[in-house]
């Protein structure tokens, strides 16, 4: 996995935690236990630290970057689907962050919410805990429906057993063979 120190400060990875051969680091990033980045994600903490907290995964081709007010922060049990943007803003514990999602500077998603596939989340937008969100600007749509409670509280656990099959079986691929 290719880490990268910036401005001497490294990123540090918990030996529980899985991060695919092709996933990049660079700077003050930090990743929990039982935490996932997966294949081709960029996690760059240049301009703040980004913190991934125990549990959460950070799926295939995301883009994460830090700034410092706040400190990017993807919380405890969160999903962050593939090719995602997640710039600046906190992600709240057991939150899931659909397929494409664009979450902006400033933003807080609150714990065990689910912003849809493809929503953009404005700078400094505030969402309360437990909401869907929903829409090319995305706006609360109300509580969680039983569907998507079903992906808030069953997507860190699958993740988490995923990573432990990936850290055990992945290797390298000799290309002569």
């Amino acid at each position: 996995m290719p880490l990268f120190s910036f401005e001497g400060l490294a990123p540090t990875v918990h030996p529980e935690a899985f991060v695919a051969p092709t996933a990049t680091l660079v700077g003050d990033v930090r990743v929990e236990a039982g935490a996932s980045i997966w294949y081709g994600a960029v996690l760059r903490a240049d301009f703040g630290p980004i913190i991934i907290r125990a549990g959460a995964n950070v799926q295939d081709g995301c883009v994460l970057h830090g700034g410092d007010d706040p400190v990017t922060e993807v919380g405890a049990g969160a999903t962050i689907g593939h090719l995602c943007v997640v710039h600046g803003c906190v992600i709240g514990e057991e939150a899931l962050i659909g397929n494409g999602a664009t979450i902006q500077d400033g933003a807080r998603i609150g714990a065990r919410c689910l912003v849809g596939a493809g929503a953009t989340v404005p700078p400094n937008t505030v969402v309360p805990d437990g909401q869907l969100v929903l829409g090319q600007i995305a706006r609360e749509k109300g509580p969680l429906t039983q569907s998507a409670r079903w992906w808030v509280e069953g997507n860190p656990q699958i993740y988490r057993d995923l990573a432990q099959r990936h850290r055990a079986g992945v290797r390298p691929v000799d290309e002569g063979a």
